[in-house]
């Protein structure tokens, strides 16, 4: 008896998910392209900074230690 309540459980559960992702707005080609480019760029631009201020600290505290 409990396995049947387990099992439309489980199918219940699916059929949820199921109505979920039909709500879904997926992005079209040009929309997910530009936000994949937007993602790039901006890690790549915090990455330089990140690495300039890296190198600066580096630089102030060989000063301080010397």
């Amino acid at each position: 008896m409990g396995e049947s309540k387990e099992k439309t459980r489980g199918k219940s559960f699916f059929k949820g998910v199921n109505q979920e992702f039909k709500k879904i707005i997926w992005p079209d080609r040009t929309t997910l392209a530009r936000q994949t480019a937007a993602v790039v760029s901006v890690s790549v631009v915090m990455g330089l900074i990140i690495t300039v201020v890296d190198i600066l600290v580096k630089y102030g505290i060989d000063l301080l230690v010397k």
